[in-house]
C-alpha cells in the first residue's frame, strides 16, 4: 500500500460513498472500487460495510483511517519543510568567521532572524586555514573573512563577495595616547613604539599589508610580540605592553576603558573584507538570504 492508496481510502472514508469520493479525486468510479478491492486483499481484512452505495468503516477500517491519518498529515508537514528548507526559511545556517571580524557577524544575524526566524546558525570561529578546511568538508558554508582568504586551496578554489573595506587604526594604552585633542599618531610616531603584530606561521596578510605602509616610508617598528589571536594581543595593549594596528571594526568586539583608538593621520589604508564560500558548491538559499544581510 502506497500514499496514493491511502489518500484514495480517506476521501471514500470521508465521503462514505464511491461515487461522490471518485468526483473529489477527480478519477472514474471502477478504477477507484478496484483500488478499494486491493487494498483489502493486500491487507486480509474488509474496510467497509457495504449497505447500498453507502460505506460505513469497520473497526479495522476505522484503525486504518486514524493511523492514515496521521501518517499523511506527517507526509504532508515533511513536504512542507523540505520545501522551506530548499527557500532558506527552516533548518540550520553553518557560517564561520575570523576573529577580527566577529564584530560584523551581530548585525547581519539580527537582521536575518527578525526575517526568518524558524532558522538556527552554527557558527565557528578559527583562523583561514581551519576555516578553509571546515569550508571543505562541508561543515560550514559561508565565511566571514579578511582578504586576501589564505588557505591550502588557490585561491581560484573560491567565490569571493567583497564588502565595504575597514580602515586601520591604532589601538595603544589609554595612558600613552597623546593630549585629548589629539585623536591620531603618525606612522613615524607609532614606529618608535614597541609594536604587536598579529601574525602566523601562515596566515601573514595582515601583517604584511601593514608593514608594507612602514616599509613605505622607511620606517621599521620594533616587535615585540607576533601573535595568532587578536584577544591576546588586545589584552597585551590594555596590560600596556605595546601598541597595535588593527581594523576599526575589530575594536566594536574589544571595547576596553584602559585601550585608546587613534586615526593613523598619514596613512589611510583599509582592511578588505568579504564573504567566501567554495566556487563548485552549490550555496543554499539561506545562505544567500544571510549574504543579503550584509549587503542592504
Amino acid at each position: 500500500m502506497d500514499m496514493r492508496q491511502l489518500r484514495y481510502f480517506l476521501a471514500i472514508a470521508n465521503e462514505g460513498q464511491i461515487t461522490r469520493a471518485a468526483k473529489q479525486l477527480n478519477m472514474e468510479q471502477p478504477p477507484l472500487s478496484r483500488q478499494l478491492k486491493l487494498m483489502e486483499q493486500e491487507l486480509g481484512v474488509v474496510l467497509f460495510d457495504r449497505m447500498g452505495k453507502q460505506l460505513r468503516l469497520t473497526q479495522a477500517g476505522e484503525s486504518l483511517r486514524q493511523r492514515a491519518l496521521a501518517l499523511m498529515n506527517q507526509f504532508d508537514e515533511t513536504i512542507t519543510y523540505v520545501q522551506k528548507l530548499g527557500e532558506g526559511v527552516h533548518g540550520v545556517l553553518s557560517v564561520g568567521a575570523v576573529v577580527s571580524c566577529i564584530s560584523l557577524l551581530p548585525p547581519a544575524i539580527r537582521r536575518f532572524t527578525e526575517k526568518y526566524p524558524a532558522v538556527t546558525f552554527k557558527l565557528q570561529e578559527g583562523d583561514h586555514f581551519l576555516l578553509g578546511e571546515l569550508l571543505e568538508s562541508r561543515d560550514i558554508e559561508l565565511i566571514v573573512s579578511r582578504l586576501p582568504f589564505q588557505s591550502d586551496f588557490q585561491s581560484q578554489h573560491y567565490s569571493v563577495l567583497p564588502l565595504p573595506s575597514d580602515p586601520f587604526v591604532a589601538i595603544v594604552p589609554a595612558d600613552w595616547s597623546p593630549a585629548p585633542e589629539e585623536q591620531s599618531l603618525t606612522l613615524k610616531e607609532l614606529a618608535k613604539l614597541p609594536f604587536l603584530t598579529l601574525k602566523t606561521d601562515r596566515t601573514t596578510g595582515m601583517h604584511d599589508r601593514i608593514f608594507h605602509e612602514f616599509g613605505q616610508r622607511g620606517l621599521e617598528p620594533r616587535i615585540i610580540s607576533e601573535c595568532s589571536s587578536v584577544a591576546i594581543t588586545v589584552s597585551l595593549v590594555a596590560s600596556g605592553i605595546g601598541i597595535a594596528i588593527l581594523p576599526a571594526s575589530v575594536m566594536n568586539t574589544f571595547a576596553l576603558p584602559s585601550i585608546k583608538q587613534l586615526a593613523i593621520a598619514d596613512a589611510e589604508f583599509q582592511s578588505d573584507v568579504g564573504l567566501v564560500w567554495l566556487k563548485d558548491r552549490h550555496l543554499s538559499k539561506g545562505a544567500r538570504h544571510f549574504m543579503d544581510m550584509f549587503l542592504g
